[in-house]
């Protein structure tokens, strides 16, 4: 019947945003714009086949661009004073309108913000809790259903929501819930990154307080948290938001309380932090306890061999993103232009993690990277840095 056509088992993506993805499907997606001007000309034409209250983007990448990057004022003009947030493609930053600024509370004097109207960290966590009040339940329910749609033409059959207070709101989990008893969509596992949150995990009866918990951000940012100062901006170490005293209690209250704990970790001092409150909190429960608990982390794509080590002994899942290294690896890709060549190709060591015993679940990102997986089975078998698959 089926004439040589290859059948397999539907994909399971470990690592979505549902709610970012479907704006970025319904909405303005700039993902593949190649310059300043071409992102504006995009937001131009969007803004005026819009009604929406806040223009919405997603998806811009400004490392190879030659005429610069977004500001405010840019989109004061392409979008004629309306309220606009553009999202950069790895989620960890934006760039916002002057009549968006005017509306959240307190966005000047927070942790993030540039004149420029660049929001990071603290401030770039306020806008996006801002556009998520000013979203009806019938739009998110939407919005959300747009993205898993879009799951299930790809070929998924269940995604891990990676949800946190600074990505969408907790009653998306119920959200998601209602799509599934009105149609056929992907199975959803729902996370909640946040710290002491145990009574919300039970009301809502999320898989683990994991996810995007965050230790660090993100290269493309500047925000990951590294050792040594990025290559193309000295000043900078990126920013760690936990410690590992707190990394070891937000384990070990999981563990306590039979959930996944999990955390976003890119640079490598965000992973020295992981795996050192990893060891404290063995230190408390015992590795068998710890094992069993089946904790996570998302990206890691800079661990040393000795933290591997310990993951692996420890049953840790390392959630991973193999379509990052096909988008941004190489000699010549944002990678190598953050950290410098011999950093870039020591990332995403796949091959070792698998040798050590390091358990790995693929997942996209979505929108960071779109549903694609086999072009992330392709990119973890064939990574732009020799020796990794």
């Amino acid at each position: 019947v089926l004439e040589g056509a290859l059948v397999t088992p539907g994909f399971v993506d470990a690592h979505v945003h549902l709610a970012m993805t479907g704006h970025a499907l319904r909405g303005l997606d700039l993902a593949g714009a190649r310059s300043r001007v071409e992102a504006l000309e995009r937001l131009d034409v969007h803004t005026s086949r819009s009604d929406d209250v806040v223009v919405h983007g997603q998806g811009w990448d400004d490392t190879s661009w030659p005429d610069g990057t977004l500001t405010g004022p840019d989109l004061d003009r392409a979008a004629g004073g309306r309220p606009v947030y553009l999202g950069r493609v790895d989620g960890h930053s934006g760039v916002v309108s002057a009549s968006l600024v005017s509306r959240v509370h307190g966005l000047r004097e927070a942790d993030g913000w540039a004149a420029s109207g660049r929001v990071e960290r603290d401030a770039h966590h306020l806008v996006r809790q801002h556009l998520a009040t000013l979203s009806e339940p019938s739009h998110r329910a939407a919005t959300i259903g747009t993205a898993l749609r879009a799951a299930a033409a790809a070929g998924i059959v269940s995604v891990h929501e990676n949800a946190a207070p600074h990505i969408s709101p907790l009653e998306d989990v119920d959200v998601v819930r209602a799509l599934a008893t009105s149609d056929v969509l992907p199975h959803v596992v729902t996370y909640w990154g946040a710290r002491d949150a145990y009574e919300d995990a039970r009301a809502y009866g999320v898989a683990g307080l994991a996810g995007d918990l965050n230790i660090d951000g993100s290269l493309g940012s500047h925000t990951a948290a590294l050792h040594e100062p990025y290559d193309d901006r000295p000043s900078t170490i990126g920013h760690q938001y936990l410690e590992a005293d707190e990394v070891a209690d937000h384990v070990v209250g999981c563990t306590r309380a039979g959930l996944q704990a999990g955390f976003h970790v890119i640079g490598d001092r965000a992973s020295a932090t992981l795996v050192e409150g990893l060891r404290r909190a063995r230190d408390v429960l015992g590795t068998d306890t710890l094992r069993a608990a089946r904790h996570r982390v998302e990206h890691l794509e800079m661990p040393s061999g000795a933290d591997l080590e310990l993951l692996a002994q420890l049953g840790v899942t390392a959630s991973v993103q193999p379509a990052f290294d096909a988008a941004w690896g190489g000699s010549v890709g944002m990678y190598a232009a953050r950290l410098g060549k011999d950093r870039s190709h020591r990332m995403n060591p796949l091959a070792a993690m698998t040798a050590i015993g390091v358990p790995l679940a693929f997942g996209s990102d979505a929108p960071v990277t779109p549903f694609a997986p086999w072009h992330a089975v392709a990119a973890a078998t064939r990574p732009q840095a020799g020796g990794q698959a």
